[in-house]
C-alpha cells in the first residue's frame, strides 16, 4: 500500500493526493503507451538530495521521443516540478514517480489529437526487495517467459505497456515461491529482471549485460562507474543463466532495488548464499554517494532546498 504525501503535479499544477484522476477514457490506460520514469530522493546532511535528477528527466524524455510523444513541458521545467513535488509534500526521502500519458480524446488505436499528459507523484518507498534482501539476498527465478525482441519493445524506452512482461515474470516467480525473476532474452542470454539491470562477478571480474535487450539503467551505469574508480575491472558482455549458476557473486541493480544481492538462481546457491565482498563494497559505496557522504559524486545529486 502507497503512504499517500499531500500533492501530486499534474500538467503544472498541485492538486490533492485524492483529487488527482483521470478519465475513463484515457487513452494510454487502454492502450499502454506513456513514458515514465524512476526516481529516488535520499536523505544527507545537507537536506534532501534527488539522484541523478538531469539523466533521468532526460531518459524520460527519450523515451517519449522514441515514441512520438511530444511533451509540452521542458526538460527544465520537469526537473524543477520534481524538486516543487518533494518541497511541498515536505519529505526527506522518497520515490518519485513522473509519467507522461496520452490523454482523453480519440479511441482507437491512433490517438488524433489527443493530449499528452504528465503528472509526478512522490511518496516515502523503502527498499523495493526488502531490508532483509538488502543485506542477504535474494533468491531468483529464471522466468518461463521472456524478454521481447527489440524490433519489437524497442529497449531504449521506459514505456508503461512494456511492463506487463514483467508483471506476468514477477507474478510466476513469486507464486513459486521466490523473491524475483530473471529474463533471458531472445537468444537465450540472460537479459535482465523484472525492473533490475544484473551484475555477477565471476573470479574477481565484474559483468553485466550489454545495452541490447535491456533498459539503459541509471543505477546500472552508476555502478559501472564506481567499479572503475574503484579498480574493478568490469565488462559488458553476453552470458548464460549457467554462468549465473557457476558466478561467485550476483545482484540486480535499479532506482527501486537499488542494489540488492542476489543469494540464489534456481535453487543453485550463488557464491556462499549470501552478499559477497564486491557487491557489499560497490553497495556501500552507492549509499555513502545517494546519501551525501561521498564528495567525489556530488554532481550526482541534485538538493531540494
Amino acid at each position: 500500500m502507497i503512504n499517500k504525501t499531500d500533492k501530486i503535479w499534474m500538467d503544472g499544477t498541485f492538486v490533492q493526493w485524492d483529487s488527482a484522476k483521470v478519465h475513463i477514457l484515457t487513452h494510454t490506460l487502454h492502450y499502454g503507451l506513456g513514458a515514465f520514469e524512476g526516481i529516488r530522493c535520499y536523505d544527507t546532511p545537507k537536506g534532501p538530495a534527488v539522484f541523478r535528477l538531469k539523466e533521468h528527466v532526460e531518459r524520460l524524455f527519450n523515451s517519449a521521443k522514441i515514441f512520438l510523444l511530444d511533451i509540452p513541458f521542458t526538460e527544465e521545467q520537469i526537473c524543477n516540478a520534481v524538486l516543487e513535488t518533494i518541497k511541498i509534500n515536505n519529505i526527506k526521502e522518497c520515490y518519485i514517480r513522473p509519467i507522461v500519458y496520452i490523454g482523453y480524446g480519440a479511441m482507437g488505436l491512433y490517438p488524433k489529437g489527443n493530449p499528452i499528459k504528465v503528472a509526478i507523484a512522490a511518496w516515502p518507498w523503502g527498499a523495493y526487495l526488502g531490508e532483509e534482501g538488502l543485506e542477504k539476498g535474494i533468491r531468483v527465478k529464471v522466468s518461463s517467459y521472456i524478454r521481447n525482441h527489440v524490433n519489437s519493445n524497442m529497449s531504449r524506452g521506459k514505456i508503461c505497456g512494456y511492463y506487463v512482461n514483467s508483471q506476468i515474470a514477477k507474478k510466476e516467480a513469486i507464486m513459486d515461491g521466490y523473491d524475483e525473476a530473471l529474463l533471458l532474452d531472445t537468444s537465450g542470454f540472460v537479459s535482465e529482471g523484472s525492473g533490475e539491470n544484473i551484475f555477477i562477478v565471476r573470479k574477481g571480474v565484474l559483468k553485466t549485460t550489454p545495452l541490447t535487450s535491456i533498459l539503459e539503467g541509471i543505477t546500472r551505469n552508476s555502478i559501472i562507474k564506481v567499479a572503475e574508480d574503484l579498480g574493478i575491472k568490469t565488462i559488458e558482455d553476453r552470458f548464460t543463466r549457467d554462468e549465473v549458476y557457476l558466478c561467485d557473486e550476483a545482484f540486480f541493480t535499479g532506482t527501486a532495488a537499488e542494489i540488492t544481492p542476489i543469494r540464489e538462481l534456481d535453487n543453485r546457491i550463488i557464491g556462499r548464499g549470501t552478499a559477497g565482498e564486491i557487491t557489499k563494497k560497490l553497495q556501500g559505496t552507492f549509499f555513502e554517494i545517494v546519501k551525501g557522504k561521498n564528495r567525489n559524486y556530488e554532481s550526482w545529486l541534485t538538493y531540494v532546498n
